[in-house]
């Protein structure tokens, strides 16, 4: 009996193995599924606004090299030179991409309820108090005097009535600011003498110390923001895009992001031939003029969650001073492109 028992396990036991081997060599013979390759993503010509000023200077190498698809450019880019003029283009998608105040992103983002997306911060602070004289040499100087600024109800404005709100100016009864509707024409009354003191970007500070002999730089509006040292950062410009836009064409965003760091760097290192380029699309008059300017822009690229975490800071700082500067409430998660999501 023990002898038959061990028999029957012995052949259970070899029918087990030779079934457990055919199994192995089916399945090493079944040809292997592989995951279906997504389609390829159609090249699209992206429509991108700049403003005239550092946002477009740090766009003129990609502006330049005008790089090609097999069906066309890849991009087709409008120069203006007013926030005003780029915003309702945007919102009625006639535009893809745009380079706005950095506040004005947040409003428009509000206004749309979501469709706006912020891709990259690409100016720092590049605005200063200028003045024919000798009398301002703090904000406290400012009270009872009178300001030509261009910029109304975007960064320029919110930033200025921030900074001499905490130094103890109300800039509705203090001082009188002249709101002009391009920063040229704050140069032009410097020029004929209309005006003594403006509110100027660059690279309208340098234009304008072309052309006024005494002028000078009173007050930088970033070392006065980073002495509050109130956690957050001056910001100037965003780019930003359309959200239906981001979703459509992820790897067109991608490549553009890439695009554009390229040269921001390039210029940022090649201020001669990038300033001979920011003439020649008519962005600063004079290439001397732009190459003298150039250090002063503080062009930048900054994405992730770098730009997040600099841009939320400096949103909320104007959210805390004036909610209606931000569209009224702070934007969400959604706001700030994410690569990676």
């Amino acid at each position: 009996m023990k002898l038959l028992k061990k028999t029957a396990c012995a052949v259970l036991a070899l029918t087990l193995a030779l079934s457990l081997a055919a199994c192995g060599k089916k399945a090493e013979e079944a040809p292997v599924q592989e995951a279906p390759e997504a389609p390829a993503e159609e090249p699209v010509t992206t429509r991108v606004a700049a403003l005239k000023g550092p946002t477009a200077m740090g766009m003129v190498k990609l502006m330049s090299d005008d790089p090609q698809s097999a069906e066309g450019p890849l991009y087709a880019f409008t120069l203006a030179g007013a926030a005003d003029e780029v915003t309702p283009s945007l919102i009625k998608d006639e535009l893809d991409m745009a380079c706005v105040p950095a506040n004005l992103a947040s409003v428009l983002y509000n206004k749309t309820e979501g469709e706006i997306i912020t891709l990259a911060v690409n100016t720092l602070g590049v605005i200063y108090i200028v003045e024919n004289g000798n009398a301002v040499n703090s904000m406290a100087d400012l009270a009872g005097k009178t300001i030509v600024a261009a910029g109304k109800g975007s960064t320029p404005e919110y930033a200025l009535r921030y900074l001499l709100t905490e130094n103890g100016i109300d800039p509705d009864t203090d001082v009188t600011i002249d709101w002009k509707s391009e920063h040229a024409e704050c140069v032009a009354a410097l020029a004929s003498g209309a005006a003594t003191i403006a509110l100027l970007p660059q690279p309208f500070v340098t234009v304008a110390q072309t052309k006024i002999e005494n002028l000078r730089v009173a007050l930088d509006l970033t070392a006065e923001w980073d002495a509050l040292d109130n956690g957050s950062g001056l910001i100037t410009g965003v780019v930003v895009a359309r959200k239906s836009f981001v979703e459509e064409h992820p790897a067109a965003v991608a490549t553009f992001l890439q695009n554009y760091a390229g040269s921001v760097d390039w210029v940022n290192s090649n201020t001669a031939d990038a300033a001979a380029l920011i003439s020649e699309f008519g962005i600063v008059e004079a290439a001397a003029v732009a190459e003298k300017a150039l250090p002063h822009c503080n062009i930048v690229c900054v994405t992730g969650e770098e730009m997040r975490a600099k841009l939320s800071g400096y949103l909320q700082v104007l959210f805390d001073a004036e909610p209606t500067s931000v569209g009224g409430k702070l934007p969400g998660d959604d706001f700030y492109y994410d690569q990676n999501a």
